[in-house]
């Protein structure tokens, strides 16, 4: 039998400099400004990146609201904004893409358009439908290795699908810092909900992120990622433990969702529960593809799963 995996210590870091509306320099290429829309999902807000000095790119403007987009306008007054990059189409990160190029005239470039990551089964209603931006319509969609920049810098594509399947991130070459946008983040764990995500592709591309060599992240909520190839060792680690949790609890005798999280997340707040059970929906789906779990019918929140 194998080991049980154990856990690595994640250490979360949940500090962070700024208020909505305030531009903050971070480095000399980078400044943030947060939106304020500030929640259980969001942290403090969602950040939205300028990259650039007088000619700058701007990463996930964020959400429709109209006060984070003219707050960033008039700190940005005076400069050109060259290009409005979009990591992923939750509706906190891609609706103020639309806002910008209006004011400005730049282009939307990065993720393409919402997709699921499988066909939605009969009578599955997506969970995070809510969430989505269906109206993204970039004036391009960026690839692996698709860069963009100006004369002072170079932003390139790092595709990083799983938290939503059209999920990117972005890599300033000049230093070596990658914008994680939702995939990795300090101050928690990423969501990862079928069928608008998939833990198979969420797992790859945190090994994909461990074997480069960037020296920081700027994620799409809260503070900076500074050790990153350990911190993504550790995520993937916790999703390990969590997946052998699962796999224990139905050895156990568990057969539900519902029954999974009520042994694995003891002491669970009732609010997060439907979170928890996303979660746990999309390790037993990956764990069913692999052959290591067994369900009579299709996958769903509320299939009955057996051990292989």
């Amino acid at each position: 039998m194998n080991a049980k995996p154990q856990p690595e210590e994640i250490s979360f870091n949940r500090s962070f400099e700024g208020r909505p509306g305030e531009l903050v320099r971070l480095s000399p290429l980078v400044r943030r400004m947060v939106a304020g829309n500030a929640g259980p999902m969001t942290f403090t807000g969602t950040c939205t990146y300028v990259v650039g000095n007088g000619q700058a790119a701007v990463i996930d403007p964020g959400p429709d609201e109209p006060s984070h987009i003219a707050a960033l306008l008039d700190a940005l007054r005076g400069e050109t904004i060259t290009a409005i990059l979009v990591t992923h189409t939750h509706r906190d990160h891609s609706p103020g893409a639309r806002a910008l190029k209006a004011a400005t005239g730049a282009r939307i470039l990065g993720c393409a358009p919402y997709r699921l990551a499988r066909d939605r089964l009969e009578g599955e209603i997506g969970r995070l439908d809510a969430a989505n931006d269906l109206d993204h319509a970039p004036d391009a969609v960026m690839s692996e290795g698709d860069t963009v920049g100006t004369a002072e810098f170079t932003l390139a594509c790092v595709e990083t699908p799983g938290h939503t399947m059209n999920h990117q991130a972005f890599a300033l070459l000049q230093e070596d810092a990658l914008f994680s946008g939702d995939h990795v983040m300090a101050w928690s764990t990423s969501v990862v909900t079928p069928p608008d995500g998939a833990m198979r592709h969420y797992m790859a591309s945190l090994e994909k992120l461990r074997a480069r060599e960037d020296k920081i992240y700027w994620p799409g909520h809260g503070g900076p990622v500074t050790e990153p190839q350990r911190y993504a060792r550790a995520l993937a680690q916790h999703r390990r433990v969590r997946e052998a949790s699962i796999l224990s609890r139905l050895a156990a005798g568990d057969r539900t969702i519902a029954a999974i999280v009520a042994h694995v997340y003891e002491g669970l707040d009732p609010a997060l529960r439907m979170a928890a059970a996303l979660s746990v929906f999309a390790h037993l789906e990956d764990l069913v593809e692999r052959g290591l779990v067994k369900v009579e019918a299709p996958a769903t929140l509320g299939a009955v799963y057996l051990p292989a």
